[in-house]
């Protein structure tokens, strides 16, 4: 079983907040996620990146691989 860290969408309509989870690569982009490890707001002035380092690391080092737009949010908060 292939796990990635990718973003699912949350929020309202015209009003996308992203959730950083941990789900099976096969999963829908909203569907059924093994965990939570933070969320991203792009709308706001800076964007808001909140993310659990500790849980992210742990997954890391299981394998998990974190998709293109995870890994420059990664980048930016100094995970990686």
């Amino acid at each position: 079983m292939a796990v990635r860290l990718r973003l699912t969408r949350v929020g309202g309509r015209k009003n996308p907040i992203w959730r950083v989870v941990v789900a099976d690569q096969r999963s829908k982009r909203d569907g059924r996620v093994i965990a939570t490890v933070g969320h991203y707001n792009a709308q706001t002035n800076p964007s808001t990146i909140v993310l659990d380092e500790a849980k992210i690391r742990d997954w890391l080092g299981r394998g998990a691989q974190p998709t293109d737009t995870v890994r420059k949010l990664l980048r930016t908060q100094g995970i990686s």
